[in-house]
């Protein structure tokens, strides 16, 4: 642990996503005291740390927010982006990062520290890298002392990155593949990618620059494919390059076989073009090597694929939230005045326990299913992915306990009160704002009850066509899924295991 007097005040943005989450533990370890900046503080609820930090609401564009919340801190990490939303996404990343660096300068803090990616000489940059090197600049011209970490792919269970190799090569054992997947890359496991950052908090004042990061691997997308295989003990992959093949062509297609959306996929996939390679290893000088050296490529996917099959993934690229995707929490006022409010309600008894009925109810989605015609689901899946959104495949980041933010398949866990409701707001593409509740509780009669409500808030008048062209199927899609929630309890409670999704 450090020492009392080298601990720090350490501000982490972006602590709801994959890198930001899993730095706040570590940051703690090491002795500093952390305050985390959030727009959505319910999120962080049910971290396993946050009875250790302070929290700062605000949102990233909050000029006077974030100066505030700057007040007192040493140390700053900038790991705010804005990939996937939109075709703005450049302008967006340099605003925000505009607001942090003009709030650290006027709160005085002693250093902002930034993970970007690596950029290749003499290449054309995609649009991500251009835009991660922009809010690179953009901090380094603070006034602020700053280090920038650049990093190419990094790897570690949960991550997008990881995801996508996982998903791409697990499922297509002959792929017909853009050039991309000759560039060379170099990629860094998730842990060293941590321990870097945690070790820039105490870094001499006057150190000032980037940084290059990487793991000890060099090679291709291909090599990575190939590798991932040979691990996992899968067969040879057959990958035939087709130069033919655009970065729009290749996301939509990323967007098919993996559980990444179009939209995050394209930015990715674009900067796959690029050569990523470490030109200099001066880190070391500051946060030395461990002795038993970084970690290499073989070994990062093996750990990371162990907590994906043990289920002990820490965060997840889909604890961010989803761009474009509704925040507005339900309406609670029973005279709301903010417009229509669609509902169907049902309710239903069982002789299965409390205990078993919630079970089966925060074990709801992902691979277990939604207790309602799968094909159905799968679909209407597929549909929202074809326009962009996020689909069923997102699935859980634990296989039977749920955080309050959490993604689920096309749903965010808004509120959760254990043992008693479950409440998931819709992220998939719809005109209008929808939530599907679960309470469990005990009837008059002694028996346990069932209350399911679904909510919807139409946005226009394809909002209110869209409730009446699906209303009719209601009776059929949330009639069977009560019915089938309480009979999977009940046999839950005979046989102590829990079924897989069934039709009606």
């Amino acid at each position: 642990m450090e020492s009392a007097e080298r601990a720090r005040t350490c501000l982490v943005t972006g602590a709801t996503g994959y890198v930001g989450g899993r730095l706040v533990p570590e940051l703690l370890a090491a002795g500093h005291r952390v305050r985390v900046l959030t727009r959505s503080p319910r999120k962080l609820r049910d971290r396993p740390w946050i009875g250790q930090v302070e929290v700062a609401e605000a949102d990233a564009t909050d000029a006077a927010r974030v100066t505030r919340a700057c007040e007192g801190v040493d140390v700053v990490y900038y790991l705010v982006h804005s990939l996937g939303s939109g075709p703005e996404f450049e302008a967006t990343e340099r605003e925000t990062a505009e607001v942090a660096a003009r709030a650290a300068r006027e709160a005085g803090v002693g250093r902002l520290v930034f993970l970007g990616g690596l950029e290749p000489e003499d290449e054309e940059l995609s649009p991500h890298l251009r835009s991660r090197s922009e809010v690179a600049r953009v901090l380094l011209d603070s006034g602020v002392p700053t280090v920038v970490l650049r990093a190419a792919i990094v790897l570690g269970s949960g991550s997008v990155s990881f995801e996508m190799l996982r998903y791409l090569t697990e499922r297509l054992p002959v792929m017909v593949t853009p050039r991309w997947v000759q560039s060379r890359i170099q990629p860094i496991a998730v842990r060293d990618v941590l321990r870097y950052l945690v070790g820039c908090a105490t870094l001499p004042a006057d150190v000032h620059r980037s940084f290059d990061i990487g793991g000890p691997d060099v090679m291709d997308y291909a090599t990575m494919m190939q590798r991932y295989a040979e691990v996992t003990g899968l067969p040879r992959r057959r990958i035939l390059p087709v130069p033919v093949v655009t970065p729009s062509l290749s996301s939509h297609w990323v967007g098919v076989i993996t559980p990444v959306p179009a939209a995050i996929a394209r930015p990715l996939v674009e900067s796959l073009r690029n050569t990523v390679v470490c030109r200099e290893h001066d880190i070391a000088q500051y946060v030395p090597d461990p002795p038993e050296g970084l970690l290499g490529f073989d070994e990062a996917v093996r750990l990371a694929v162990l907590r994906v099959r043990d289920n002990a993934v820490d965060t997840r690229w889909t604890g961010a939230s989803v761009p474009g995707a509704p925040s507005d929490p339900l309406p609670s006022d029973p005279d709301w005045a903010g417009g229509s409010l669609y509902l169907d309600e049902r309710t239903r008894e069982t002789d299965a326990t409390p205990e078993a009925l919630w079970r089966v109810v925060e074990g709801i989605g992902g691979e277990t299913g939604w207790y309602s015609f799968p094909l159905a689901w799968e679909v209407r899946g597929w549909m929202d992915r074809a326009v962009g959104g996020v689909g069923l495949r997102r699935g859980r980041r634990d296989p039977s306990d749920l955080y309050v933010g959490d993604a689920l398949d096309w749903w965010r866990v808004e509120e959760l009160d254990e043992g008693r409701l479950l409440r998931l707001r819709a992220e998939m593409r719809l005109p209008g704002l929808a939530w599907l509740e679960f309470h469990v509780e005990r009837a008059d009669s002694g028996r346990t009850r069932l209350r399911q409500k679904a909510t919807f808030h139409p946005l226009g008048l394809l909002g209110q066509l869209y409730w009446w062209s699906v209303s009719p199927f209601h009776g059929i899609v949330f009639g069977s899924m009560i019915r089938n929630i309480t009979r999977a309890a009940e046999a839950l409670g005979e046989h102590g295991t829990q079924p897989r999704d069934r039709a009606a």
